[in-house]
């Protein structure tokens, strides 16, 4: 009997020994379930964490409009649901924070939230403050107006000084319309949301809106008795995923998990799921940039 007990003991210490090395920390870092990651990493942070915080918009159709559940839904939604998937992170644990046009590097340099997914443009002045994962889409600039004006049919209709247009604070969009408008001052109202330009545009207080193609979509979708477009799009706009600037190995996970997306089918799935249904095409998939 004394020997069967030795044997026992033996084989539970030698079983306790081989966990412990199956699931100690290592040199490449662990994860929660069957994700690990580098140690020290970000990613291995929210993995352990089992948790979020993601910075979107709450008020634009088919990208990141508050939904009946009280949550964002759409296109850049479902692109960060993506990333988060790969993180080994429930869906569940996300935390969504708005983050309009005017705060979005503010809440990533503040460490507010984890990344920002709100049809973020790339663009050379933000990289100053933040970085970026992606593309992941492009976009391009257009303006929408009421259904029967007919006086705008495109951003040389603002050269005259006389007609007013909308856009929202901080934002791409409102800083290419400065190049064809007469006065500024007079002739560019800003917002902090859409919903609040395409009210104005509907009460008459500004003659038309301006920001993004798909975006301007997703509001002529819901009403378009009261809108449409005014002429074809005048910028490029290539979306991608807001972080911290010198969060370099981040940042090629996302983009290794936006590459991923683009092969698997998940990409064009939550296109088709949400913006897509606006009519905009999705068109190939954009190359990484891995700056």
């Amino acid at each position: 009997m004394r020997l069967k007990r030795v044997a026992a003991v033996a084989a539970a210490a030698t079983l306790a020994l081989g966990m412990a090395a199956c699931g100690g920390d290592s040199d490449e870092g662990t994860g929660s379930g069957s994700k690990s990651f580098a140690a020290g990493s970000t990613m291995e942070r929210l993995n352990k964490a089992q948790k979020i915080k993601i910075g979107t918009k709450f008020d634009q159709p088919g990208f990141g409009q508050k939904g009946l559940s009280g949550k964002p839904e759409g296109f850049d939604v479902e692109i960060a649901k993506i990333i988060v998937k790969e993180l080994g992170i429930p869906e569940d644990k996300i935390e969504y924070v708005e983050a309009p046009s005017k705060v979005r590097e503010d809440v990533i340099v503040n460490g507010t939230v984890d990344l920002v997914a709100a049809t973020y443009t790339i663009n050379d002045k933000r990289k100053e403050r933040i970085a970026f994962a992606g593309p992941y889409y492009e976009a391009g600039q257009n303006i929408m107006v009421k259904k029967d004006d007919t006086t705008i049919t495109g951003p040389d209709s603002f050269k005259d000084g006389t007609k007013k247009v909308c856009s929202v604070t901080g934002s791409t969009p409102a800083e290419e319309i400065k190049k064809y408008v007469k006065d500024v001052g007079t002739q560019l109202v800003l917002f902090d949301t859409y919903d609040k330009c395409r009210d104005a545009l509907k009460g008459g207080q500004v003659n038309a809106v301006t920001t993004d193609n798909v975006i301007l979509l997703g509001y002529i979708a819901k009403d378009e008795a009261s809108f449409k477009m005014a002429g074809d799009n005048f910028t490029k706009e290539p979306y991608g995923i807001g972080v911290k600037k010198d969060d370099t190995d981040f940042r090629n996970f996302i983009n290794d998990t936006l590459e991923k997306a683009f092969q698997d089918g998940s990409w064009k799935k939550a296109w088709d799921d949400t913006a897509g249904k606006f009519g905009a095409p999705l068109g190939d998939a954009p190359t990484i940039n891995r700056y």
